[in-house]
C-alpha cells in the first residue's frame, strides 16, 4: 500500500486542473491516498519568490500560454486561454474544500468542477450563487458545505495548508509531496508517480 500524497493546489490553478485527473488515476492505479490541501498562493508565491501572471515579462506570460495550450491538449481537457473570471478571488472555493473535509467527504468531484468553472465554463466561484450551483452538481449538501465557508475552523485549515506547503518547499501550485519529497506541477506527475511505483527512497535537497 502506498502512502498518502499531499496535494497542495488552489481552485483557480489552471495547472491544478488540468494536473487533477491524472493526479487521481495515479492514486488509484497505486493505491496512494490524497490529502487535499487547498492553499492560499500568494502566500506560497511571498515565499518562493513568484509573482502573479500579469506582473511576469511578457516572454513568461507568452510561453505560460503555449504551456496552457500544450498541456490541456495532452491532458485532453478543455481550457480557455482567457477565461471571463480570472483571476479572481478563490477563498470561498478553496473554502468549500475544507469544509468538504471537515465534513468527512471526499472533495475530488468539488475539486475538479470548480477549475472547470473557471476554465472551460466561465463561472465566477467567488460568486456564493455558482459556488451552490456546482456542490450541488456534485451531489454534496451545498446549504451546510457554505454554512462553514465563513467558519475559524476553515479558515484556520486553509492557513494551516500554507504554512505546510512552505514548509515542504512548495513553489507554487499545484505541488505533490510524497515521502517529504516535494513535486512541482503537474508536468512533475509521471516523476512522483516513478517514485511511488518504484518504491524508491525520497530524495533530499538539502546542500
Amino acid at each position: 500500500m502506498a502512502d498518502m500524497i499531499d496535494y497542495y493546489f488552489t481552485t483557480i490553478s489552471p495547472f491544478s486542473y488540468l494536473g487533477h485527473k491524472a493526479l487521481m488515476k495515479i492514486a488509484q492505479e497505486t493505491g496512494a491516498g490524497i490529502n487535499f490541501k487547498p492553499f492560499n498562493l500568494f502566500g506560497v508565491w511571498d515565499n518562493s519568490g513568484a509573482v502573479p501572471p500579469g506582473q511576469r515579462p511578457p516572454v513568461r506570460q507568452r510561453y505560460r500560454f503555449l504551456e496552457l495550450q500544450r498541456v490541456a491538449v495532452m491532458r485532453d481537457t478543455c481550457l480557455n486561454l482567457k477565461p471571463e473570471h480570472f483571476p479572481t478571488d478563490p477563498s470561498k472555493a478553496d473554502h468549500c474544500i475544507c469544509a468538504l473535509i471537515k465534513s468527512g467527504v471526499d472533495p475530488a468531484d468539488f475539486c475538479f468542477e470548480a477549475g472547470r468553472a473557471v476554465w472551460e465554463r466561465n463561472m465566477q466561484v467567488a460568486d456564493d450563487s455558482v459556488l451552490k450551483q456546482l456542490l450541488e452538481e456534485c451531489g454534496h449538501d451545498a446549504d451546510n458545505v457554505l454554512a462553514l465557508v465563513d467558519s475559524p475552523e476553515v479558515s484556520d485549515m486553509r492557513e494551516a495548508n500554507t504554512k505546510s506547503a512552505i514548509e515542504n518547499d512548495a513553489v507554487g501550485a499545484p505541488a505533490y509531496v510524497y515521502q517529504g519529497e516535494v513535486f512541482w506541477g503537474q508536468d512533475r506527475l509521471e516523476y512522483l508517480e516513478q517514485m511511488i511505483v518504484s518504491g524508491r527512497n525520497p530524495f533530499s535537497a538539502d546542500l
